[in-house]
């Protein structure tokens, strides 16, 4: 790469960051012609590329990108002092073309309209309406862990293998897309990490490359959470970056997936977050539904809390806040907080639709 055309990709950087600026300020622009235009066509070309291969592409080449970055720091390490300038620029070009590529593959999916707005949903809801909500969520929890185990004190155990649950996630699409065509989904391209257990030492459950279109799910994480996160991934690979919308869309296509274990995971989340609100908003009610959950349900959560409090470390609090910070940095301003959000999403999709519980 000649120095004319580096100092060109240098110069370039902010006028990106001002362009992204200003087409943020347009969400219904972004809606149509990126996320309903430019990125449906890109992301489905690369899950065909990729889709097929059993192992993650994105991994592999996150692990060629880590290699390259430490033979270059180990070639120019005593260089710093006399070819800082180069260095710097070089260091310059790659952010600058990280920064386009991530935009222009899946990034601007962050700017795009409120799933809300898109739903024709309220923001707000009432704190009766979340508490009939969560006794209607709870009783069908209830019933499906019944039906499952035959035994109100047993855990929920998931009997398929990852490629089956993964497999199964279409159905759930199918359904949902049905009567909410937005949700449609094609050309799975959805796989186990390589590096789940650096994702549990972060504290997450999976995530989307962006540059591959590869969604990633931490194999570590006990089974019967698969179903609802590995749909969680599948909605960002549809365009949808907002954790909170990527959770309601992931635990409704698991909702309406023919497979009692993935509906059972659906009303699992759903039971989880709502109490979690009801705390918020009225401790003394959240005691009285926590009450009416059946122990198995509880035993699941219990599973879910042993599993990350048994990989906790000094390094999770300093992950954690570096991605609130990119989830502020991207449109999203109470960062990891917005996990919470998703509950209005759900209270008040079943004011609209009454989901048939």
């Amino acid at each position: 790469m000649t120095k004319r055309t580096k100092l060109l990709i240098a110069v370039s950087f902010p006028i990106q960051f001002i362009a992204i600026k200003i087409l943020a300020r347009y969400p219904e622009f972004v809606e149509t012609y990126y996320s309903n235009g430019f990125y449906p066509i890109i992301s489905k070309i690369f899950r065909v590329i990729f889709g097929w291969i059993p192992f993650s592409i994105g991994d592999i080449f996150y692990t060629i990108a880590g290699i390259l970055i430490i033979r270059y720091i180990y070639k120019n390490f005593r260089l710093v002092k006399t070819e800082y300038k180069r260095i710097l620029l070089d260091t310059y070009i790659v952010i600058t073309l990280t920064y386009f590529t991530f935009h222009l593959l899946w990034g601007m999916n962050y700017y795009r309209l409120p799933l809300y707005k898109s739903l024709d949903l309220d923001r707000k809801y009432t704190t009766e309406e979340l508490v009939d909500f969560t006794e209607r969520v709870i009783a069908k929890a209830n019933k499906i862990q019944y039906q499952i185990t035959q035994n109100d004190t047993v855990k929920v155990e998931i009997p398929y293998k990852t490629s089956e649950i993964f497999e199964k996630t279409y159905n759930g699409y199918d359904n949902f897309s049905a009567t909410q065509p937005q949700f449609a989904f094609t050309h799975r391209s959805l796989k186990k990490s390589i590096y789940s257990g650096f994702l549990t030492i972060m504290g997450f459950s999976g995530y989307l490359n962006p540059f591959t279109n590869e969604a990633q799910v931490n194999s570590k994480i006990p089974m019967y959470k698969f179903p609802v996160t590995a749909s969680h991934e599948e909605a960002h690979q549809i365009g949808f970056s907002a954790e909170n919308e990527a959770n309601f869309i992931g635990c409704m296509a698991a909702l309406h997936n023919d497979d009692m274990y993935f509906k059972y995971g659906a009303y699992n989340f759903m039971a989880w977050h709502c109490l979690k609100e009801v705390y918020n908003r009225n401790p003394e009610e959240y005691e009285r539904l926590k009450a009416t959950l059946h122990p198995g349900i509880q035993k699941n959560y219990d599973e879910v809390r042993a599993f990350w409090n048994a990989h906790k470390n000094p390094l999770k609090p300093m992950f954690k806040f570096t991605f609130d910070q990119f989830l502020k940095a991207n449109n999203q301003a109470s960062g990891i907080q917005s996990y919470s959000y998703v509950v209005s999403l759900l209270v008040n999709y079943d004011k609209k639709y009454r989901m048939d519980f």
